[in-house]
């Protein structure tokens, strides 16, 4: 079977592609890191206007959505470009909220829709990203969904750019169903290692042939072809499983993509770090930008053993 993009699809791609290599975001999330928002506002209002976060909100709401197929194409882009901020959480909540009372609905998501307001969601008693720079913030209670009043203290992250908070408890509840919002944020954090592993690979192919060694480009090395090789297939095998899940938004699918690109991303990273040598290890390289986050994507959402589980729960459900 076989994934393809179509014309309209790909220029949606490519005109993201451009905003965010004109925005310079290597500057923009290292300002993030340090709690300095106004650079990712500001880049976060224009990947809302290109329509972003609309493609997760009904019409009915001032969304453009749902289109998860649409979402996944720019998710992807996200993570090419390392784009910080709490993106998958605002798309969670927005379908968490779609499902909620109309009236809740009415007054919450035309404003995520437009980037007006960012979101976080955190099960309850985890830890929030990016609470301190979200407007709404919902916690994932037993007992459902939590307006949470407030935030705690940032806690230090694996990955910088990806600022911790506790949510303050309490708040009031929105009756509204997960299964579908859970489908949505995996998708997207599957979709966004794709990107984070596409760029490490494209960096590192470029390294490897600008650094020599015995008077030649390491990357003419076949030890080293074989290790970019790998790294380009499982990407690709990644690439059909993100596009299929979000064609069918079954949750086995989507787990299964997320282990898949997750995997692929992270794989990637660990590729790209032993060929850049010392450098790689150094946070004033823009590399490790990428290499922070494919780390923090692999268990955002659901690690690859919950996914993997969820994958062959429901092996026996499928009708060949």
């Amino acid at each position: 079977m076989r994934f393809l993009l179509d014309a309209e699809q790909r220029a949606f791609a490519a005109s993201l592609d451009a905003l965010l290599t004109a925005a310079g975001t290597p500057a923009v999330v290292r300002e993030w890191s340090r709690g300095d928002h106004a650079s990712g506002r500001a880049l976060w209002s224009r990947v809302a206007e290109a329509g972003v976060f609309a493609l997760a909100v009904p019409e009915a709401y001032e969304g453009l959505g749902p289109h998860p197929v649409e979402l996944a194409v720019a998710f992807v882009e996200l993570g090419r470009h390392a784009v910080p901020g709490p993106l998958v959480e605002t798309v969670t909540a927005a379908v968490l909220l779609s499902g909620a009372d109309p009236g809740i609905a009415e007054r919450l998501l035309p404003s995520l829709a437009s980037g007006g307001t960012m979101a976080t969601v955190a099960p309850e008693g985890a830890y929030a990203l990016d609470g301190d720079a979200a407007g709404l913030r919902l916690s994932w209670a037993p007992d459902g969904i939590r307006l949470s009043p407030g935030h705690g203290p940032v806690r230090p992250s694996l990955d910088p750019a990806r600022r911790l908070t506790p949510l303050t408890p309490g708040g009031d509840v929105i009756d509204t169903t997960t299964e579908q919002a859970l489908a949505w944020a995996r998708l997207a954090t599957a979709a966004q290692a794709l990107g984070v592993g596409l760029a490490l690979l494209d960096r590192t192919v470029a390294y490897v042939k600008q650094r020599s060694q015995f008077g030649v480009p390491v990357g003419s090395f076949q030890a080293v072809r074989h290790r970019l090789a790998d790294a380009k297939i499982a990407l690709e095998f990644a690439r059909p499983l993100v596009f299929g899940a979000a064609l069918t938004m079954r949750p086995a699918d989507v787990a299964a993509a997320k282990v898949a690109a997750c995997e692929a991303a992270y794989g990637t990273a660990r590729t790209a770090l032993q060929l850049h040598g010392a450098i790689g290890y150094t946070a004033e390289y823009d590399l490790s930008l990428w290499l922070t986050k494919a780390r923090a994507l692999r268990t955002a959402w659901g690690g690859p053993q919950e996914c993997r589980a969820l994958v062959v729960s429901a092996a026996g459900d499928r009708r060949w």
